[in-house]
């Protein structure tokens, strides 16, 4: 029921995963407004099923007192289904404290977790790496990196196929004395962490290098990073296509190079993996922009099933055992 456009694209993103991906989906939220929106699509013969929720969670909306007063609210009782088996996976691009909050609450989080995390896939110039915290956890002490670190680690080798990733840690230099206290302790930490290949700081233009696979910051700075990341690629987009409207040698220049422009969205589009998993908590919790389009919202319960596939709450939890 949340997101930007509420249930008219998670009901777009459903229909296509369940008939490009042979998905089976559940869609929680008010029954007659998901029939309505079901309505305009041929769902016909796919694995579309509804589960009534009296109650939703607004988008600016307190998640603690979402959390005390709507227990009958669709993120609450899509959580439930994960943790009861009713369902492998949640997804959502509602309000993402409560989503945050309800998943601690009903899923718990795995042995030996202090604080989830919130990790995203980013592009970069050889392939793809894995950023986290982006914003479950504002402050942050060295062992919550560590444990990040390791989640991280399952992640990029379970989903993006890495056999040993690199993981860095964001700091303003590369060298150990830099940064402020939380990375310095940090460093130390992760360096005694024999279970990662830690390859020390990293800094803001190495994300998207690709130097690192897993670059691991507390989630004040991720979000930092990632909106500001966003916005640069907006802005690009936008000074991009005022230039080629300029003159007819420029309109006839872009024409030429549709299909780059093309391959090129596609690899910085962040509806291409569609959500940042919760990593943690005990049960796949995927969380979607608020932004999504139908597309995202596919692509999101794509991820959601390479997490329940590959097994990815099983590695975590036997990860920070061993770490």
């Amino acid at each position: 029921m949340g997101g930007d456009r509420g249930p008219e694209v998670t009901v777009e993103g459903a229909v296509a995963a369940a008939r490009e991906l042979g998905s089976t989906v559940i869609l929680v939220g008010d029954e007659a407004v998901i029939k309505d929106h079901l309505a305009r699509h041929n769902e016909q013969g796919l694995a579309v099923t509804i589960r009534h929720a009296p109650e939703s969670v607004e988008m600016g909306e307190s998640p603690m007192v979402a959390l005390r007063k709507k227990k009958h609210s669709s993120i609450r009782i899509g959580l439930e289904m994960v943790k009861k088996g009713e369902a492998e996976a949640f997804v959502s691009a509602g309000n993402t404290g409560a989503v945050m909050a309800t998943a601690l609450v009903v899923l718990g989080p795995l042995p030996g977790v202090d604080r989830p995390a919130i990790a995203v896939v980013v592009p970069t110039l050889t392939h793809q790496a894995v950023l986290l915290d982006v914003g479950a956890n504002v402050d942050c002490k060295a062992r919550h990196l560590v444990q990040f670190a390791i989640m991280g680690n399952v992640y990029a080798r379970d989903i993006l196929g890495m056999t040993q990733p690199r993981v860095g840690l964001l700091s303003i230099g590369e060298e150990e004395s830099k940064g402020n206290e939380l990375t310095r302790e940090a460093f130390k930490e992760l360096e005694e962490e024999h279970s990662l290949n830690f390859i020390g700081n990293v800094e803001g233009r190495d994300v998207f290098s690709g130097s690192a696979d897993v670059v691991v910051c507390d989630g004040f700075i991720g979000n930092v990073a990632l909106k500001i990341s966003e916005g640069l690629i907006e802005t690009i987009f936008s000074l991009l296509r005022e230039e080629l409207k300029k003159d007819l040698r420029a309109r006839a220049g872009s024409f030429l190079l549709v299909p780059t422009f093309r391959r090129f969205k596609r690899r910085i589009d962040s509806s291409e993996f569609g959500g940042a998993p919760l990593l943690g908590v005990n049960g796949v919790c995927m969380i979607s922009h608020g932004r999504s389009t139908g597309k995202a919202i596919k692509n999101a319960i794509r991820a959601a099933e390479g997490c329940v596939n590959n097994k990815v709450i099983a590695h975590i939890r036997e990860g920070v055992a061993l770490g």
